[in-house]
């Protein structure tokens, strides 16, 4: 089920306009604007899921429109598909491909499947564009909600892990937030390498922000990950110290209270919860006993794992 959102059409053509307000319909609200000033205003007080901008255009140049949206910082992001006529303009063909700020093209005659589709990819990559995280290009927050919501509705079984670092600030408070997101990008690439491997299109991996990672998997496959990860990470963190710390095996740092401590070296704590036969109602519910079992595996110094024990023998 989609969320609806805002469309803006910006076209005098009204057999355009008539096409994609079949083609978008159910997906959000379809908003015309037969002038472009007009909507340029209105894109600068309610900035819409997408524009659809028709060459045709009059009281303002299709170029200038484009560079008024895509010239502000802010607008930047929101994805843009030029209608053209069945030719492209030389003087859209002379502009460097890097400089010219549109997401995608459709030209006339318009083709229904082909346009739908077209808007469909561009709406879904400007979505997962924003969502990722910036340093590890990861789904973020609002795709890692979607995609177990969407397991959860379906009644799939599975298993959600929640993966956190332990040791992490007081890593970073001694050698500085450069090392840490170094760290952050290591611990990444294995847990995406992990399940990967071992359950090939079957898993999903996502970045909660900071040093929290997420995954979903085969719920008789979630332990085998988490000792994977854990042997993985136990393995290569060593190396991200000074070489005394790393032989003394812990760094002097200051605690959240701001007072000097000895800190062991990172570890990598993971709770996991199951979703079978439809015992879990929504994303909160899942995410709350995941964050509750990995609490429990951050007790010990060490890296550990703890598995929701509802697991029913069948899955053992």
């Amino acid at each position: 089920m989609y969320t609806k959102q805002d469309f803006f059409l910006i076209t005098p053509d009204q057999s355009l306009e008539s096409l994609f307000k079949e083609l978008l319909e159910e997906r959000g609200n379809i908003h015309t604007f037969n002038r472009g000033r007009s909507a340029i205003d209105r894109i600068l007080q309610t900035p819409p899921s997408l524009i659809i901008l028709d060459i045709l255009v009059s009281d303002i140049s299709y170029l200038e429109m484009i560079k008024l949206i895509k010239g502000e910082n802010v607008y930047l992001q929101i994805p843009l598909i030029l209608c053209l006529e069945k030719d492209i303009p030389q003087e859209l063909m002379d502009i460097p491909a890097m400089d010219l700020d549109i997401d995608d093209l459709i030209l006339r005659p318009i083709n229904k499947k082909e346009a739908i589709i077209r808007t469909q990819i561009t709406i879904l990559k400007a979505s997962k564009f924003l969502d990722a995280n910036p340093l590890t290009k990861l789904p973020g927050n609002t795709t890692i909600i979607q995609k177990i919501q969407t397991l959860i509705d379906a009644k799939r079984d599975f298993a959600l892990g929640y993966v956190d670092l332990d040791f992490f600030k007081s890593f970073n408070d001694k050698y500085g937030f450069s090392r840490g997101d170094e760290v952050l990008m290591m611990t990444a690439r294995i847990i995406v390498n992990t399940v990967k491997d071992i359950c090939g299109t079957q898993g999903f991996v996502g970045h909660i922000g900071g040093d929290d990672f997420v995954f979903t998997s085969p719920i008789e496959k979630a332990e085998r990950i988490c000792k994977e990860i854990i042997k993985s990470f136990d393995e290569i963190i060593p190396y991200f110290y000074d070489p005394q710390d790393k032989k003394q095996g812990f760094i002097i740092s200051k605690n959240r209270q701001g007072k000097t401590e000895r800190f062991p070296l990172m570890a990598i704590s993971i709770g996991v919860v199951f979703n079978i036969e439809g015992n879990l109602k929504h994303y909160g519910e899942a995410s709350q006993l995941a964050v509750n079992l990995k609490r429990l595996a951050k007790s010990s110094p060490k890296s550990s794992y703890i598995l929701d024990r509802r697991i029913p023998k069948n899955y053992e």
